[in-house]
């Protein structure tokens, strides 16, 4: 029961991933491409953890861990690029 569960949630997560990589190439104002970026790899990470939960492996939790840190390293930068010119001042 709980894997039928799991693979519905698959599938209503690739299709968010689907709408938010229509928004990062449709997107009016950078913001909003930076917005969908942000959003694609929080999708991203569920998507992993629900693969891990499915095939019960824990390397795919680390791999979670490593997508949710390098994510919000990039957001941050594109974020501050965004704002001031500059990444590094």
């Amino acid at each position: 029961m709980l894997s039928n569960v799991i693979v519905i949630c698959i599938a209503a997560l690739s299709l968010a991933l689907f709408l938010n990589l229509y928004r990062l190439i449709k997107g009016p104002t950078l913001p909003d491409r930076i917005l969908a970026l942000d959003t694609m790899y929080i999708n991203t990470i569920a998507l992993i953890v629900l693969l891990g939960i499915l095939q019960q492996s824990l390397i795919f939790f680390e791999a979670a861990m490593l997508i949710a840190m390098m994510g919000f390293v990039g957001t941050v930068a594109l974020s501050k690029y965004l704002l001031r010119g500059d990444i590094i001042e």
